[in-house]
């Protein structure tokens, strides 16, 4: 019997025969592409695998760099190991946290260390290069669950041991790097060497790690101005830890208790005193400067229709009459829709907004006129109109929600001091484990799958197709102008993923492994295997998260 498969490297190409037992790294060396990027994992028929996985079987593969969506994660989840190791170094009596990210770098702290001086970054920037020159292999091994939480127990890393104990499985993964341990739920790279750019910089209580830009991986990206969302994430990570729910393993151990009934209600009102506290802003500023119309912004996902509903009672609790106006009734008719570099309508470009009559008409309110507004068909791509003009009074306060909310080329003929922006997301507050964050982008994701197929009939390997275009145009047409917002709202709740895991784990499985969006919906089950799941039973009918699992009190 041979002992020789083939390899099909759609990269190049390429088909190479090899011994049964041949790791990845060894045939991306053997392919000898001299790729400018290194790849960092690769897909062996369409699941992600790191480069240490060997083959003994016929298969098709593709290298992934920095510069591929999964191959940059895969960047960020090493120089956190590698700062986990790092940190363990230069303070080992102290806890590392992975926060959130920042563009595409990482916000870190160091418990009981209150803030970072330049000298400090430029020593800990020393220590992970040290490890980078040292070309460590990172090994992940594969052991009885018991063995790998006493490992971890051992080491210090409870968050990762409760973790374990919490999702009861037979064996889990580890990874080491040297005589660190650590976990992760994504591929990381072979060695330690494959990630070398990066930038150690203080920032607010802790330090930020600049990473490269993944457009231009040459170049470390500019870090953004983003103070009132850190704001937002400092807030939040104060709350959950106070509610005792920071990590996964502590939130699936509350469920195993039985207490997700009552995390649910605090969560909710937790919610409802947020939204609450904008409505009487918004009041003041109506009374002090006279503002008539709420702008609010966000990206794909984040609750921006509900919490616009759930603000506008709040509003009328306080006196106001609020009026909504969907910024998509505004589209421009298709045929004169711009189109994206594939040659597809792009709805989510400014051009796609008819500015000029949008502009005219809330002047028009302003003044006290009558308006006939338009609603937009999208089946047949044009405007159609409502039968009942609209007319505002004295007490009357406009609510417009829609991507462009905080450009203001989208609405500059009304003054500033008569607009009250708000910025919208779901900054994920739970971490996997002190060093694993989740990925903001993963929670929109999974709210965006669950409700797409519900109400629109789009199947899992639709909605992740298009994910690619979606993110790009947040990151040209919202992300630029969230410091624009005069309040941030974060619509995450930190039991939400138990809830999605069982309904959208069917949908999930509908993606067949033919296609290339196979692995990423393999990589969301993986994820969700972390999640002790929950049922809608106890969600109030008012919920965001209603809006994208169903069972909502307001119409959409």
């Amino acid at each position: 019997m041979s002992n020789i498969i083939k390899v099909y490297c759609e990269n190049n190409a390429t088909t190479l025969n090899v011994e049964m037992g041949t790791s990845l790294l060894d045939i991306y060396k053997m392919l000898e592409m001299n790729d400018k990027n290194p790849a960092l994992a690769a897909y062996v028929n369409n699941r992600i695998k790191e480069l240490h996985y060997k083959v003994y079987i016929p298969i098709n593969v593709r290298f992934i760099d920095i510069t591929h969506f999964e191959g940059f994660r895969v960047y960020q989840r090493t120089i956190s190991f590698m700062a986990q190791k790092a940190i363990a170094s230069l303070y080992p009596q102290h806890e590392f946290h992975v926060r959130h990210s920042i563009g595409s770098g990482l916000y870190c702290e160091v418990d009981g260390k209150p803030s970072f001086s330049e000298e400090e970054c430029h020593n800990i920037a020393a220590a992970i290069n040290l490890i980078a020159d040292t070309d460590t292999p990172i090994e992940r091994h594969k052991a009885p669950s018991e063995e790998v939480i006493k490992i971890f127990e051992e080491a210090g890393y409870h968050d990762k041991a409760a973790l374990l104990r919490t999702r009861p499985r037979l064996y889990s993964n580890i990874y080491r790097l040297g005589t660190t341990v650590g976990y992760f739920f994504g591929a990381l790279a072979p060695t330690s060497g494959h990630v070398r750019l990066f930038d150690i910089r203080p920032y607010f209580n802790g330090f930020y790690i600049a990473l490269p830009d993944r457009n231009h991986p040459e170049t470390i990206e500019k870090r953004r101005k983003v103070d009132k969302m850190v704001d937002i994430f400092h807030q939040y990570h104060s709350w959950v830890d106070v509610m005792g729910v920071a990590t996964v393993g502590e939130l699936n151990d509350k469920i195993l208790k039985g207490d997700a009934g009552e995390l649910i209600k605090i969560a909710e009102a937790f919610h409802e005193k947020q939204l609450a506290n904008i409505a009487d802003r918004i009041v003041e500023a109506h009374r002090a400067k006279g503002v008539r119309v709420v702008l609010i912004s966000g990206p794909s996902s984040s609750g921006k229709t509900t919490s616009a509903k759930r603000i506008g009672v709040q509003l009328r609790v306080l006196g106001l009459h609020p009026v909504l106006i969907s910024l998509d009734d505004y589209f421009v008719d298709r045929e004169k829709t711009p189109r994206d570099e594939n040659g597809d309508y792009d709805y989510e470009c400014l051009e796609a907004i008819n500015i000029k009559l949008l502009n005219e008409h809330l002047q028009q309110l302003i003044a006290g006129e009558s308006v006939e507004i338009p609603r937009y068909d999208f089946i047949s791509g044009t405007s159609q109109w409502h039968d009942k003009p609209l007319q505002l009074d004295d007490r009357s306060i406009l609510i417009m929600e829609g991507i462009h909310g905080l450009n203001p080329n989208l609405t500059p003929s009304i003054p500033d001091s008569l607009k009250f922006k708000i910025y919208l997301s779901c900054f994920t507050s739970v971490a996997m484990d002190n060093v694993s964050r989740i990925a903001t982008t993963d929670n929109r994701l999974l709210r965006r799958i669950t409700r797409d197929y519900r109400t629109r009939g789009s199947s899992a390997y639709d909605t992740i197709a298009r994910w690619a275009s979606v993110r790009r145009g947040e990151e040209r047409h919202i992300f630029p102008y969230q410091e624009n917002a005069d309040v941030m709202f974060n619509s995450s709740l930190f039991y939400e993923i138990p809830i999605l895991r069982p309904i959208i784990e069917p949908i999930l499985r509908e993606i067949p492994d033919t296609v290339p969006e196979y692995g990423e919906a393999e990589r969301l089950l993986k994820f969700l295997d972390n999640f002790t799941p929950l049922t809608t039973n106890e969600i109030p009918p008012t919920s965001i998260l209603r809006e994208f699992v169903g069972g909502s009190s307001f119409e959409y």
